[in-house]
């Protein structure tokens, strides 16, 4: 059974009122309320990064190299006196994007494949599951890597690479719930009444769907954005001198002794950004699925 009713059969009323249960039920939840908290703060402080009142993140200061936090520089500076707060509130940028367009990439490419191989069947199936199985059998963060590896270092390629690992994830999930959707009696229906496959997959079996791949982006950004700050802090990810979380933390690690501050900031965002989507994914979960009151 999927997570979501046929959508499409049901009146303007019903659909109302399924969004409030919805609603209802993930404002009840404390820890999604949480982790939607701290997603929309680090979205917040991205998109505000250009106007907010810190110096720029290249901008150095060589009479305060490696300096603690203080009124000048909240977080500390870094190896060569930049700011750390504004490196971090810029490196938001790049870590949240990357989460996100990577995801995109997943979804963009797993979507029609999952759904093409449950709803044919057949050797349109069978090739596409041997390949995603292929896909599977290599650990996503080694996947990551190698295609970053191949692809080149920069931002634009660890996110093509983080797409492409996550990318058999969706694959399996839209092609187990197209098969599921696939036993209710109003596709068949809809055969019956001669409706076109596309027009099928359209009106039944996309909004059928989306309830668990929406659960899926959401926890698949976390992951996401931990790969991105794993390519970057390896040196594939985003470049020097810009600023990224992860390469600050690769950088950081020679002064773990000298300045701990300047590990300390970049782990601790890392950390309280996917705990936000994870809990904000959890929620979406819990929500969505009928079978919880």
């Amino acid at each position: 059974m999927s997570a979501l009713s046929d959508t499409a059969g049901i009146a303007p009323g019903p659909q109302k009122r399924m969004k409030s249960r919805v609603w209802a039920k993930f404002r009840r939840n404390p820890s999604a309320l949480l982790g939607a908290v701290l997603v929309a703060f680090f979205v917040c402080v991205a998109l505000l990064a250009p106007v907010l009142p810190v110096p720029g993140p290249l901008e150095t200061d060589w009479l305060a190299v490696r300096k603690p936090p203080s009124a000048a520089h909240p977080f500390g500076t870094d190896e060569i006196g930049r700011d750390v707060l504004s490196r971090m509130i810029w490196g938001a940028q790049a870590s949240l994007m990357a989460g996100v367009v990577s995801v995109f990439i997943a979804l963009l490419l797993g979507i029609p494949l999952g759904v093409a191989a449950g709803y044919r069947r057949g050797w349109t199936d069978a090739a596409i599951s041997r390949v995603t199985e292929a896909l599977l059998a290599a650990p996503f963060l080694i996947l990551a890597i190698a295609l970053a590896a191949f692809l080149g270092p920069s931002l634009t390629n660890a996110m093509i690479a983080i797409g492409l690992s996550a990318m058999p994830a969706f694959i399996r999930l839209a092609r187990g719930q197209t098969l599921s959707v696939m036993t209710e009696d109003y596709v068949e229906s809809a055969r019956a009444i001669g409706l076109t496959d596309l027009a099928i997959i359209r009106r039944y079996i996309l909004p059928n769907i989306f309830p668990p791949l929406l659960v899926q982006a959401t926890l698949t950004v976390a992951t996401a954005i931990i790969a991105e700050a794993s390519l970057s802090f390896l040196g594939l990810g985003q470049q020097p001198p810009a600023p990224s979380w992860g390469s600050m933390l690769n950088i950081a690690k020679n002064f773990l002794e000298q300045a701990p501050w300047m590990a300390m900031w970049p782990g601790i965002a890392i950390f309280l950004v996917v705990l936000g989507f994870n809990l904000l994914g959890d929620g979406l979960r819990d929500a969505l699925d009928p079978r919880e009151t």
